[in-house]
């Protein structure tokens, strides 16, 4: 018998999208694990939920006043080192509107509420995939894979205003941004932001363990 809270209409479809974005080469030597968490979807409004907890934090001076600043935007960077040992969650639901996804990170503080950051990612744009951060700001992302997992790599940011897109100078970028997702095996892998800049050297650094649900 179903449960009575899993809705009717809840079925797990194959995605292709990312398939499509690093190519079939490449994305058929990829852990069987990747593959199957980023080649797959839910429909009818539910999300793929991963638990963990951040291990590793840091941040330079710099990237402390940028990660502040972002905060202006919706706060896209981690800002809070305390959140080191703190628990971790991500969830991703389907975006039916935009054909993307919708992604919420929650990171766990050493006290007050959690910082929460949400972005959206639509498959569109010069490199095949756009990540909103919010205020019409976005980055155009690069995708590469290798024996261990996926990697997102900034492009260039832009600023979406009405239908007009606008590509950020260099001077305005924060930085070169890298999300990695890395498998470890046994149902875990890690989950890595690392934000540098050519002028400042390394921004901040956030690694955090998660394991499927």
């Amino acid at each position: 018998m179903k449960p009575s809270h899993v809705p009717t209409d809840l079925k797990i479809i194959k995605d292709k999208r990312f398939r499509h974005l690093v190519g079939t080469h490449a994305w058929k030597a990829l852990p069987k694990t990747v593959r199957e968490r980023f080649g797959h979807r839910l429909t009818g409004g539910a999300s793929v939920v991963y638990q963990g907890r951040v291990t590793a934090m840091r941040m330079s001076l710099v990237g402390r006043l940028l990660a502040q600043l972002a905060r202006l935007v919706g706060g896209p960077l981690p800002y809070d080192s305390s959140c080191v040992d703190q628990p971790a969650v991500v969830a991703v639901t389907e975006d039916c509107a935009c054909s993307g996804q919708f992604w919420i990170r929650q990171y766990g503080r050493a006290t007050g509420f959690p910082q929460v950051i949400h972005s959206s990612k639509r498959f569109s744009g010069p490199t095949g995939v756009e990540e909103y951060i919010g205020r019409g700001i976005g980055i155009a992302l690069r995708v590469r894979t290798d024996h261990k997992g996926i990697y997102f790599e900034s492009d260039h940011y832009f600023l979406k205003l009405g239908s007009v897109t606008f590509r950020l100078p260099s001077w305005l970028q924060p930085g070169s941004l890298t999300i990695a997702h890395q498998d470890l095996g046994n149902a875990q892998f890690l989950f890595s932001l690392n934000l540098s800049s050519d002028l400042f050297g390394e921004l901040i650094q956030q690694d955090a363990l998660f394991h499927d649900t």
